[in-house]
């Protein structure tokens, strides 16, 4: 995927998180099933620098949403330096070998 469409994908990505937010709803958990409380956890989460969010990041690499597979790739790459060749926005075969490197990498730790 070419810089541009990356650029424009991630800016499609954020406005669809300003219009989704969390207001009014569950608050932001690093275990909720809804992207709008799940995301703004993770942010938080990698502010902090809590590495403690680490196994749920590495879970949220399987989610159905882009978003939340972004969201949590970032993390961890982040929090560890690593990404083990994970690509948010593959198909889930591609991302299938990746994931079983993070659990691997989890499993080690």
């Amino acid at each position: 995927m070419n810089r541009a469409r990356m650029v424009s994908l991630l800016g499609g990505l954020v406005l669809c998180g300003v219009g989704t937010s969390c207001i009014a709803r569950d608050p932001a958990s690093i275990t909720s099933q809804d992207p709008d409380c799940l995301i703004p956890a993770i942010k938080e989460g990698v502010i902090a620098k809590d590495r403690k969010i680490i196994p749920y990041l590495v879970d949220n690499l399987q989610s159905d949403d882009s978003a939340v597979r972004f969201y949590s790739i970032d993390g961890l790459e982040r929090l560890t330096g690593h990404d083990f060749g994970y690509v948010f926005y593959a198909d889930e075969d591609q991302r299938k070998e990746a994931y079983l490197r993070w659990k691997k990498w989890l499993a080690q730790q």
